[in-house]
């Protein structure tokens, strides 16, 4: 598999240094992606630099990932407009160590030759001295070099600090340590990243008289114009604990054709022949979602796994009236709660349920989801109304075995009104 044309019919590529693909088809080559640990789990906009490296990886070269130990300690300006806040090492710590765990779903750390390995640049930066540095380092590059770097351009009305202007002279040391002590030729990186990585090729040319090379990708954004990886709760997470499975799989599921088009290339590991195959499926059927089911189960297993892929199905279908009661009974409490999130909640009486309590009262004493006792009826005789997806009568009794991992009943009022109970 050759590397670089993978990741032109992918779409992945955006700057390639020349010579970069000479180089790849030499010999095997080591390369490295740095990833921001200033969060216990990186998101979905760190993928496209993850992929990259399993398809180099598939390819025969040696993966590098680099966690930002030292460097999550300054604050990288590209893309910023503001300085961020700096973490301590204790937290750092923490979050290199849950990345790590992250990258180990996607990357093959035994594979013998060509093994994916995991630096932290805290590790080499820890008994440098600051004398040293600037002595060593960065007498090779000049101010007017780092002045001309967008990163640093695009902040100049408004202000940088010193600690983030040596930032590419850190990163740029990076690159020079894994090409001297990792013979590590190539960096890959967002394309908000080409001009510190060029510092490191141009460091590594001035103090190592060596030749590294440079690739980076596109910044992925949606058809609409709005930011890929977010939603309005904000980031969508690798790590389940912040996004749930559920969230996750409805984040591609409700893709645009056009996005998921897009995103099947550069998030999944089909062939280009499967993905040609699938797009032409889902152009003769659009409103199958054909495209998106496939990326959804896709990224969905590789991040979390096919059980949590399977559980997300069954949590999506509730809502299409699909599930049975029993499936319901086995979705977690967070998956219950992400797909109602917004619908109407009312707290109810645990202690009237563990009697028993008689459906009308509990819909309209208890809560609010009907107006009145003769309201409830009317629906209850109608057969408009369920509980936990199991149309019931003005006879029915609820009691603790209706209750969704012992805290919750569901209400469905009509076709599509919603309410969630939480007996406390």
């Amino acid at each position: 598999m050759n590397f670089v044309e993978e990741m032109k019919w992918r779409g992945m590529i955006h700057d390639i240094m020349p010579g970069t693909e000479e180089q790849l088809q030499k010999e095997m080559t080591s390369a490295y992606i740095g990833f921001d640990p200033t969060a216990d789990s990186l998101h979905i906009g760190s993928l496209v630099q993850i992929m990259i490296l399993v398809h180099l990886q598939r390819s025969g070269h040696k993966p590098y990932a680099l966690v930002g130990g030292a460097t999550g300690m300054v604050g990288d300006p590209s893309g910023k407009s503001k300085e961020r806040n700096l973490l301590s090492s204790d937290v750092l710590d923490h979050n290199v160590a849950c990345v790590h765990k992250q990258l180990a779903r996607f990357l093959n750390f035994d594979c013998g030759e060509n093994s994916a390995e995991m630096v932290n640049n805290y590790d080499w930066f820890k008994d440098i001295n600051f004398l040293d540095f600037i002595r060593d380092v960065g007498k090779h590059i000049s101010v007017n070099y780092m002045m001309a770097k967008d990163s640093v351009k695009s902040r100049l009305e408004t202000g940088m600090s010193f600690t983030e202007f040596t930032y590419q002279l850190v990163q740029g040391y990076d690159f020079y340590h894994l090409y001297t002590k990792k013979n590590c030729k190539l960096q890959l990186g967002g394309s908000d990243q080409w001009g510190n990585i060029v510092t490191g090729t141009e460091l590594i040319r001035r103090k190592a008289r060596g030749e590294a090379f440079a690739i980076t990708t596109p910044l992925i954004k949606k058809a609409d114009g709005t930011k890929f990886g977010k939603t309005e709760g904000g980031n969508v997470w690798l790590d389940s604990a912040r996004t749930s499975p559920y969230k996750f799989y409805q984040y591609w599921l409700n893709s645009s054709d056009d996005d998921a088009k897009t995103y099947i290339k550069i998030f999944t590991l089909l062939s280009q022949s499967e993905i040609a195959a699938l797009i032409l499926e889902h152009e003769e059927a659009p409103h199958l979602r054909i495209l998106q089911k496939a990326l959804g189960k896709e990224v969905t297993t590789r991040v979390h796994s096919e059980e949590a892929y399977t559980r997300a199905i069954d949590a999506s279908e509730i809502l299409f009236g699909k599930n049975t009661a029993e499936q319901l009974k086995s979705i977690e409490e967070r998956d219950l709660l992400d797909i109602f999130e917004g619908v109407p909640q009312f707290e109810v009486s645990l202690s009237s349920i563990e009697s028993g309590v008689q459906i009308v009262d509990l819909l309209a004493q208890q809560s609010q989801v009907f107006a009145s006792n003769g309201e409830a009826r009317r629906m209850l005789k109608s057969n408009a109304v369920s509980v936990n997806k199991l149309k019931v009568g003005e006879d029915k009794l609820v009691t603790t075995e209706d209750l969704l991992n012992d805290k919750y009943v569901l209400i469905q009022k009509g076709k599509k009104n919603y309410f969630l109970l939480k007996a406390l």
